[in-house]
C-alpha cells in the first residue's frame, strides 16, 4: 500500500513539474526579440519574419537564387498609444519589392514595450499606390484606430497608370495577436 501511494506521489510531482516546465518553454517560444529602435525590429509580411536592420532587409528569393527581397523603411510615422500602456508606439509604413516592377506598401505597428520596440504583422495597401498620411480615426466611437490614407488606381486601371483615387484604410490592431482589422469608418458600435 505505501508503494502505492509513494508511486502516486512521485507521479503527480513529476506531471506538474513537466506542466510547469512545458508552460515555460511556451510561454518563452511567444516572446519575441525587442529592438532598442523600431527601424530594427522585427515584422511580419505576408506570413514571413521580416527583421528590419537600419530600417532595410535583403533575402534571397529562393535558395540559390540572385534576386532579392528587399524590404525598406517608407516612413509616414504617427505616434499613438495603440495599447493604452501610457507609451507611444510608432505606426509608419514598409515597402516590398520582390525582383520585379512592383513595389508593394505595408502599414506596421512598433509597440513600446518596456524591453524594447515589439514589431506587427503587415497589413498590405497595394501595389505602387501614392501613400499619404496616417491618423487616428475621426469616428469619436473608434479607440486607437488609426487611418492609412493614399491614392490608388480606379478598378479596372492598369499599374501603370498613375494612382488618382483617393482611399483609406480604416485599422486596428489585435495587440494579442500583434495583427490588424479592417474597422467600418461609420460604425455606430464601440471599437475596443
Amino acid at each position: 500500500m505505501r508503494r502505492i501511494i509513494l508511486g502516486v506521489i512521485v507521479s503527480a510531482a513529476l506531471l506538474i513539474v513537466g506542466f510547469y516546465a512545458f508552460n515555460a518553454y511556451i510561454y518563452n517560444e511567444k516572446q519575441v526579440t525587442a529592438a532598442a529602435d523600431f527601424k530594427n525590429a522585427e515584422y511580419r509580411i505576408e506570413g514571413a519574419a521580416i527583421q528590419l536592420k537600419d530600417g532595410v532587409s535583403e533575402v534571397e528569393a529562393a535558395p540559390g537564387s540572385s534576386s532579392k527581397i528587399v524590404t525598406r523603411y517608407f516612413g509616414n510615422d504617427f505616434e499613438i498609444d495603440l495599447n493604452n500602456d501610457g507609451r507611444e508606439d510608432v505606426v509608419f509604413l514598409l515597402t516590398q519589392e520582390t525582383g520585379g516592377s512592383a513595389t508593394f506598401y505595408y502599414v506596421v505597428a512598433a509597440l513600446n514595450a518596456e524591453r524594447g520596440y515589439v514589431g506587427s504583422d503587415g497589413f498590405l495597401l497595394g501595389d505602387r499606390i501614392a501613400p499619404q498620411s496616417i491618423e487616428t480615426s475621426p469616428n469619436p466611437r473608434h479607440k486607437n484606430v488609426v487611418v492609412a490614407n493614399y491614392a490608388d488606381r480606379a478598378e479596372g486601371e492598369p499599374v501603370t497608370e498613375q494612382p488618382t483615387v483617393g482611399k483609406s484604410a480604416y485599422l486596428k490592431l489585435d495587440i494579442a495577436s500583434m495583427t490588424w482589422g479592417i474597422v467600418e469608418p461609420d460604425f455606430e458600435g464601440e471599437s475596443r
